[in-house]
């Protein structure tokens, strides 16, 4: 059986390269020549760091990572017109890996355009679960909103509400995430280390108030939370409205009622309809009529955004690393994350 080198985590927390057996195609998979892949800097280092604090001696070793691109070598069964040859977008935990040979289901890929580059194909993924936050959102054009954290999902999200119309204040407090903001033609940021957010953003979304706001940092996030109700719009009965969801994986404590007057708080999860149903992903179509924005239709809005050069990828890759160093490119993230934000690893054959 064919060997491919992938990365994972062991039981303690270390990141290695392993050589393990590339598994038969399964029906309606395509094989891919995976070129680049992104390692999300919050759920994958959040298993590095778990590891580390709480070693797990029951495991030898995970194999991780679920955003990369290549090409098409070898397809086996209904693919949908994907064929040998076609350069793709592909993710998921089950496939996706930091791999140089996936093996991906039909329905977990979008083609890529001629003038997108492996490396920003490989933030379809996470754009797409900032497109799912925004969908959830329900921004319209003309209001008023915030997002909170400007790491990969956060920059993603903002720059997908500015262009539906939406006047957005990012909040955060690197100054590396906040110059690459800037590059990324985010409008409106405010260091909540150096003024008051509340404040500053009353001011913003003078004299209405915010309509909606997005949380895309993980950790604890009530204090966050309090702070942004004081930002929402009031209603003449004094209860704050508008909607906030909760993108990252953050957690809030929340007093129904008054405490939280009329806003709506809702989750938003991945990348939309169809990831983690097995059945769709090998292949099986939802109804158009009622399921308007699945996984897959998300990858491909984000791959034409990023073609049509209205969702700026490239300023978020801190670092082209090769396949061989993503122990360097995990310390990097885990140690100092304001140095380090988009790590791409690049796969030689």
């Amino acid at each position: 059986m064919k060997k491919r080198i992938v990365a994972a985590v062991t039981g303690k927390g270390e990141v290695v390269v392993k050589k393990v057996d590339l598994p038969e195609l399964k029906p309606n998979e395509a094989r891919i020549r995976v070129h680049a892949s992104l390692i999300s800097p919050g759920t994958e280092m959040n298993l590095v760091k778990v590891r580390r604090a709480t070693p797990n001696k029951d495991v030898d070793f995970t194999i991780f990572g679920y955003a990369n691109a290549g090409e098409i070598i070898e397809v086996n069964g209904d693919c949908k017109g994907l064929k040998p040859g076609v350069r793709v977008a592909c993710m998921g935990g089950g496939g996706a890996n930091h791999t140089n040979y996936a093996n991906v289901p039909v329905n977990m890929m979008v083609p890529i355009p001629d003038n997108v580059s492996y490396e920003q194909a490989v933030y379809a993924c996470l754009g797409a679960t900032s497109l799912q936050a925004i969908h959830r959102t329900q921004v319209e054009l003309g209001e008023y909103g915030l997002v909170l954290g400007l790491g990969i999902v956060g920059n993603l999200a903002t720059q997908l509400a500015q262009l539906s119309g939406a006047r957005v204040a990012a909040w955060e407090c690197m100054p590396s995430r906040l110059k690459i903001a800037a590059k990324c033609k985010i409008r409106n940021t405010i260091n909540f280390k150096k003024v008051d957010p509340v404040e500053a953003t009353k001011e913003f979304a003078s004299p209405y108030g915010a309509d909606f706001a997005v949380l895309a940092f993980g950790g604890e996030a009530t204090a966050a939370l309090e702070q942004v109700k004081k930002c929402m719009k009031i209603s003449s009965d004094t209860h704050a409205m508008g909607r906030i969801t909760l993108v990252g994986g953050c957690t809030v404590n929340i007093i129904g009622g008054a405490g939280c007057g009329n806003l709506n708080i809702l989750s938003s999860a991945r990348t939309g309809p169809g990831y983690y149903d097995k059945d769709w992903e090998y292949g099986r179509d939802f109804p158009n009529a009622f399921i308007q924005f699945h996984t897959n239709r998300n990858l491909r809005e984000i791959v034409t955004l990023i073609s049509e050069k209205k969702l700026l990828v490239d300023p978020m890759t801190t670092h082209l690393l090769p396949l061989e160093k993503v122990a360097d490119a995990a310390e990097l993230l885990v140690n100092t994350p304001d140095k380090a934000m988009g790590i791409v690893l690049q796969m030689s054959h």
